[in-house]
């Protein structure tokens, strides 16, 4: 029964991205969202590297024993060096002189990158609220909260970065219904392949979603921050995803 009870809970959690969504959609995607929800994207991705990634996968490494630390920080690189070949493959998007044309590719970008890390990260997210559901009901119901909580904004700055840039709200909607259901594929890999997934390969795919999201926080989200710093929405979307990402912790 908890089996069922934890795949359920996986599909639900994904439906918060489309909360956020559905958000950025009621407010018309303005200028002012679009820099305030990836402001707080800044904040709740910072946070969620430094105290949730980073811990969670040096403890799942401990099959590694002296050698954990050595393979955490080669499989953070892996994943910092997927990101930058992939970038290769994508249309310059550092801007120069800000066109409406390039503004939209750097959008675009930031919503590309954001989406292959994250789909990443919301696969894992849901073999480990399986896993916890499956194991510890009360605790697992505990973490599908605070795992809700955090993925509103980054649903907001997933649809308000790819709207801005296509201007449709059709395509937008399948890109983040698709980002969305990941939780529940990783709860569904969970459930037919949890004699095969270990302790250790689950801290490996970790590691490397850490690394894509030291990537996106230096080289995408911090570059266009910096040329809306003087803004009051930038500062506070940082603090709020901030604030948002330790309200999720309490529970």
């Amino acid at each position: 029964m908890n089996q069922e009870i934890s795949l359920g809970l996986t599909l639900v959690l994904g439906l918060f991205i489309l909360l956020g969504s559905a958000i950025v959609f009621i407010t018309k995607n303005s200028n002012t969202v679009v820099n305030f929800s990836i402001s707080m994207a800044l904040g709740v991705m910072t946070s969620l590297g430094i105290f949730e990634l980073l811990p969670e996968s040096y403890e799942h490494l401990e099959q590694f024993h002296n050698l954990k630390i050595p393979v955490m920080f080669g499989t953070i690189l892996i994943g910092i060096l997927f990101l930058t070949f992939l970038d290769q493959f994508i249309p310059d998007h550092h801007l120069e002189n800000h066109t409406e044309k390039e503004e939209k590719e750097n959008l675009h970008h930031i919503g590309l990158v954001s989406s292959i890390a994250l789909v990443l990260h919301n696969m894992i997210e849901g073999m480990a609220i399986y896993s916890t559901v499956t194991t510890d009901m009360k605790l697992g119901l505990f973490m599908c909260i605070g795992v809700g909580l955090h993925n509103i904004p980054l649903g907001m700055v997933i649809t308000s970065t790819f709207y801005k840039s296509n201007n449709s709200i059709k395509k937008t909607l399948w890109i983040s219904l698709f980002i969305s259901i990941s939780t529940f594929l990783g709860g569904m890999i969970m459930y037919l392949l949890s004699n095969i997934i270990t302790d250790a390969v689950l801290g490996i795919l970790l590691s490397i979603t850490l690394g894509m999201l030291f990537y996106i926080i230096c080289f995408e989200l911090i570059p266009h921050i910096k040329e809306n710093w003087k803004e009051k929405t930038t500062v506070f979307g940082v603090v709020f995803g901030i604030i948002i990402f330790f309200l999720s912790k309490l529970f």
